[in-house]
C-alpha cells in the first residue's frame, strides 16, 4: 500500500486502529465523515483526528444511529455532529 497514517483508539472491550492513505485528503479539503452508528465515539473521533492531521477540514460528522447513553458525541468536541435516530 501507499504511505499511511494511523490512529489508535479505545473500544468498550479493547483497542483498534484506523488507517488512511496519506493522500486520501488534500490540505484544505472539506470532508463529511459518515458512519452508520456512534456508540462510544472512538472510531469517529479517530477518523476526525486523521482527517485533521492530513490537513483536511471536517465539515460535519453524520450517523444514522446514535446510542445516547454512551455519550460518544462528547469525544467529537466542537465538531459539528448530526444523527438521524437517537436511542
Amino acid at each position: 500500500p501507499f504511505r499511511t497514517v494511523e490512529e489508535s483508539y479505545s473500544l468498550e472491550y479493547g483497542t483498534n486502529t484506523i488507517v488512511m492513505h496519506e493522500d486520501a485528503v488534500a490540505r484544505g479539503e472539506k470532508v463529511l465523515v459518515i458512519d452508520d452508528l456512534i456508540a462510544t465515539g472512538g472510531t469517529l473521533a479517530a477518523t476526525v483526528s486523521l482527517v485533521r492531521r492530513l490537513g483536511g477540514e471536517v465539515a460535519e460528522v453524520c450517523t444514522i444511529v446514535e446510542l445516547t447513553a454512551l455519550a460518544g458525541r462528547k469525544l467529537l468536541g466542537d465538531t459539528p455532529f448530526y444523527s438521524m435516530l437517537q436511542y
